[in-house]
């Protein structure tokens, strides 16, 4: 099953639930990188997940609750290798009433923003979300018509395209249905909003295709849980540093060929934006993530023209860094 981005992060199994989530999507609806669930899994056997037919891990929504409980232990000093070899039940008496009882109790009582959103949630039934919408208005601006005696856990809001516009409307619908937290999904919204909303404790995500998703952020809320941010793509380390290339084309001019006296040129030139973006003073968060975003772009181009050097090198036979 396909998100609407296209990336595939649910599969149907034979199990109780009939969705199963790929290992990279329970370990972000459970507060961790996909590295520490790798490390997990590998030490503790945390979990005993079935295999797709292609031999991915999935996890059922139960399995993500339960290292959910697990990742905000060991955030409490708790140790990995006790909790590894606790139950669900043990693990939610462990962390007390402020996450356990929730989950202990039944379904959460949400407060849902969106006709559409509501519509789906009611559709599924609690044992299918294990959501219960105690109330709900279609628009953000009508949340002052939600009851505060509806006795809510959590606001779920859905709005398609999230802006800054939102930010007080959110903060007055919090307040008008007195929820202890609150889920923000969006499919389209700037980087500066959703940081925003995160100072304010409050989860955003992008719109989940499957509805199960919506509990584990819910709990998570609760729990005062937040999403990890997405990771930095991995850039590799320099090869060719300026006395590199300096040795490599010092022969250049018993050479017709130019090209590794152009490529160095354009390796250096490179390699000193992508050191300059890297130091560049930073106004604030959004000119902070400008330059770490032209950093990254330039790490790449850099590694694409290494690659390419060092073919020219061995094609020139001109020395390589480490050759002996």
């Amino acid at each position: 099953m396909k998100t609407f981005s296209g990336q595939e992060n649910t599969e149907t199994t034979g199990g109780d639930n009939g969705v199963g989530y790929r290992s990279g999507v329970a370990a972000r609806l459970a507060g961790l990188s996909p590295e520490t669930l790798r490390v997990w899994e590998r030490r503790y056997d945390l979990s005993d997940t079935r295999r797709s037919p292609n031999g991915r891990r999935l996890y059922t929504a139960e399995q993500v609750r339960r290292l959910g409980l697990i990742k905000l232990l060991v955030d409490q000093g708790h140790a990995i290798g006790v909790l590894a070899r606790l139950t669900i039940e043990q693990l939610q008496e462990l962390a007390g009433p402020r996450t356990g009882g929730a989950q202990a109790g039944g379904p959460l009582r949400v407060a849902v923003i969106g006709d559409s959103l509501a519509r789906r949630i009611r559709a599924a039934g609690q044992e299918g979300t294990e959501l219960a919408v105690q109330c709900s208005c279609p628009r953000l601006d009508r949340a002052a018509s939600l009851p505060k005696d509806a006795d809510v856990e959590v606001l779920l809001i859905e709005l398609s395209e999230l802006d800054e516009s939102a930010l007080p409307l959110i903060h007055s619908a919090r307040e008008a249905c007195a929820a202890a937290a609150v889920v923000v999904l969006y499919r389209f919204c700037a980087s500066a909003t959703i940081r925003a909303l995160r100072a304010q404790n409050c989860v955003v995500a992008r719109i989940p295709a499957e509805l199960g998703e919506l509990a584990v952020l819910c709990r998570s809320a609760l729990a005062g849980e937040r999403l990890p941010p997405p990771e930095r793509p991995h850039v590799p380390d320099v090869r060719f540093d300026e006395e590199v290339l300096s040795a490599m084309t010092s022969t250049g001019n018993r050479m017709v060929c130019e090209c590794p006296r152009h490529l160095a040129e354009l390796l250096l030139m490179v390699g000193s934006f992508e050191r300059y973006s890297a130091q560049c003073a930073s106004r604030n968060d959004d000119d902070a993530r400008l330059h770490q975003d032209l950093q990254l772009a330039a790490g790449r181009a850099r590694a694409i023209l290494e690659t390419a050097m060092e073919q020219l090198a061995r094609a020139e036979g001109l020395p390589l860094p480490g050759a002996s």
